[in-house]
């Protein structure tokens, strides 16, 4: 890096707020990449709410009978 210390300080600031910032939104964009490629909770929890639904409505009937 002997080129990076001939800058002036505020070019140095620059570089490095750039490519700390371009370091984040990677980190930021590879994770929602990651995570909102499986949709396995939502459909868990779907699957969940639909049981429980139908184990309500059937109590609800057997006690009106």
């Amino acid at each position: 890096m002997a080129g990076f210390s001939s800058f002036a300080p505020k070019t140095k600031n620059l570089v490095v707020a750039g490519g700390l910032s371009a370091f984040v939104f990677g980190v930021y964009f590879y994770t929602m990449r990651a995570v909102g490629g499986t949709d396995e909770l939502q459909t868990a929890i779907d699957k969940f709410e639909l049981q429980k639904s139908k184990e309500e409505s059937e109590s609800t009937i057997t006690s009106k009978a």
